[in-house]
Parts: C-alpha cells; sequence; structure tokens
C-alpha cells in the first residue's frame, strides 16, 4: 500500500462528516460536538466511529464499486448488532464527490481500525463521547 500523502491527511482532517439524524449532525475532526454526544446518549452508546467503504485507498473507485463496498460495510454492521445512521463525508471546498459513510454507535476503537483496514481504508474517525472526533490513521 502506497503511504498517504500529506494532503490526503490535510483533507481528511478539514473534512465535514456528516451524520443524517435529524437534524442533521456535521463533525469536524478536533471539534467537540455536543449534538453528536446527545445522539450517543440517547442510543446508550459512548463510543463512535465514523467508517466508509468508498474509495479504497483513497483512491477514485466507480460509484457502483462503492455502492456495493458501502452495502457489504452496513449489513456486515447490522449483523454485528450496531446501530448505524447514514452519512457522508464531505469536502467543504466541493472539490471532490461526498463519500457515503456511517456513523456506528458504541464500537470500539480497536474493532473500528479492523473494519476501515478490511474494507482498505487510509483512516477513519473515531469519538469518545465528551470529546472531540479523532481522526485514526490506519497507514503509515
Amino acid at each position: 500500500m502506497r503511504p498517504v500523502s500529506p494532503d490526503q491527511i490535510a483533507a481528511y482532517r478539514k473534512a465535514e462528516y456528516v451524520v443524517f439524524a435529524m437534524p442533521e449532525i456535521v463533525l469536524r475532526i478536533g471539534e467537540p460536538n455536543p449534538d453528536l454526544d446527545e445522539l450517543l446518549e440517547a442510543d446508550g452508546a459512548i463510543t463512535a466511529a465514523y467508517l466508509t467503504a468508498a474509495n479504497p485507498r483513497g483512491e477514485p473507485a466507480s460509484v457502483a464499486d462503492n455502492d456495493i463496498a458501502g452495502t457489504a460495510l452496513h449489513e456486515s454492521l447490522l449483523a454485528d448488532g450496531f446501530i448505524c445512521y447514514g452519512g457522508e463525508g464531505r469536502d467543504p471546498e466541493g472539490r471532490w464527490t461526498p463519500e457515503p459513510s456511517l456513523l456506528v454507535l458504541g464500537i470500539s476503537r480497536a474493532r473500528a481500525e479492523a473494519i476501515g483496514r478490511e474494507f482498505e481504508q487510509n483512516a477513519i474517525v473515531f469519538v469518545h463521547k465528551g470529546r472531540a472526533p479523532e481522526l485514526v490513521m490506519l497507514t503509515t
């Protein structure tokens, strides 16, 4: 796997990680989010991860391939009993297409990292209630 470029890391850090809840919740790396904390509390969770199966290794994939991978991710998480909220990762400058994603409640960091690696992702976002979302790089 090729190393993640500094530009890609910067893009991950400034991305908006949107959760399709009512109302929409926008997560940003390093910024605490009381709306997310409220969602976690309402569902009895203290942790969550923002995961995608889109664009493995940070390389653009077709809509069809991203849909197939996203469905596999979602079905796997549901089969394991996780509560998931749909969402999409967005570039605030609009230079790249939003990536379909999921906020997975109650997942451990280790499990979220393993799933991210399974779906060949460069990074995931991990959240612990009361703390700011954290970018977790999965590659070196």
